[in-house]
């Protein structure tokens, strides 16, 4: 489908709900949030999500709706193949059908971190390959390549954060599995490191950050150590895909130097003689990357139709 005129996008995240309602261009014409009712179940949070694309509803009618969301997405079948329990009984939930008889909209539906790396494959120019790795509470990803987002089965594909890891070997993963990237590169997989390292729990990745920042050196080695296991799985990435960016976004990226530096020795590191030139750089686009991506869904994936229509 071809979006013409304004869609709704809905960003939906453990403990928020973004919503905009987003011009063809990009522009934003209206904002809102709202706190996710993660305990209450899926009902509840489909029920959040209906609200939230009606509170952006200027009257004029958007010809459809977009939703980003948390865990693994199906965009051909517009389920929730598979999510953590950050949001109660969210595995297996018909996101788009729940959504589509809810508002009267028909709905696209896909993975957060896809929807968030579009604008900066669109960026990247026609034909463009990229990787995309959102570092925060987990470790998220996209890859695109020849222009197109890959899915995957069950939308599967871009969940970096489940790559093996050598510096994460044995240590248990939010996936049930063990020695995976997101153990040791996310924010508390940091700062559990560093509770390994010096026998003190540190709750915060900012906690590390500011420790480390002052030259206490089971700080440095903690973010070090999640940073350079981040950067060669990305250079491996790199190998295997021919990017032609390879983008780092996320919370985590942002408390400092020592972690950018870091990753980007590790990810130089491993990459092949024609990639030389390659270096990790930082989203282009700010707060608004996931609803304005989520509001292009409609026009990239396919959509599901209301009840009815």
């Amino acid at each position: 489908m071809t979006v013409t005129g304004p869609a709704i996008g809905l960003d939906l995240g453990g403990t928020k709900i973004a919503a905009a309602l987003v011009a063809p261009d990009g522009t934003v014409l209206a904002r809102h949030t709202r706190p996710t009712p993660a305990a209450e179940g899926r009902d509840a949070v489909l029920d959040a999500l209906a609200d939230a694309a009606r509170s952006v509803d200027d009257g004029t009618g958007p010809s459809a709706l977009g939703v980003a969301a948390a865990g693994v997405i199906d965009p051909v079948t517009g389920t929730v193949t598979s999510a953590t329990d950050s949001i109660r009984g969210w595995a297996g939930t018909a996101l788009a059908a729940g959504l589509a008889a809810r508002t009267g909209l028909p709905v696209a539906c896909d993975n957060d971190v896809r929807a968030t790396a579009a604008p900066e494959l669109a960026a990247a120019g026609a034909g463009a390959s990229l990787v995309y790795a959102a570092i925060g509470t987990g470790v998220g990803g996209a890859v695109a390549v020849g222009g197109h987002m890959v899915h995957g089965t069950a939308g599967i594909a871009g969940h970096l954060g489940h790559v093996p890891s050598p510096e994460a070997e044995g240590l248990p993963c939010t996936c049930g599995g063990t020695g995976h990237l997101e153990a040791v590169a996310s924010g508390p997989g940091i700062a559990a490191l560093y509770g390994r390292v010096t026998g003190r729990p540190a709750e915060r990745l900012e906690t590390v950050a500011e420790r480390a920042a002052s030259g206490e050196e089971p700080a440095v080695r903690a973010i070090v150590s999640g940073a350079v296991a981040a950067g060669r799985v990305l250079g491996g990435l790199a190998n295997t895909l021919g990017p032609d960016r390879v983008v780092v976004g996320g919370g985590v990226p942002h408390i400092g130097p020592l972690y950018w530096d870091a990753l980007t020795e590790a990810f130089t590191s491993e990459l092949m003689p024609p990639l030389a030139r390659l270096r990790p750089s930082r989203p282009l686009f700010g707060a608004d990357a996931a609803v304005i991506g989520a509001a292009r869904l409609p026009s990239r994936v396919p959509l599901h139709a209301p009840p009815h229509s």
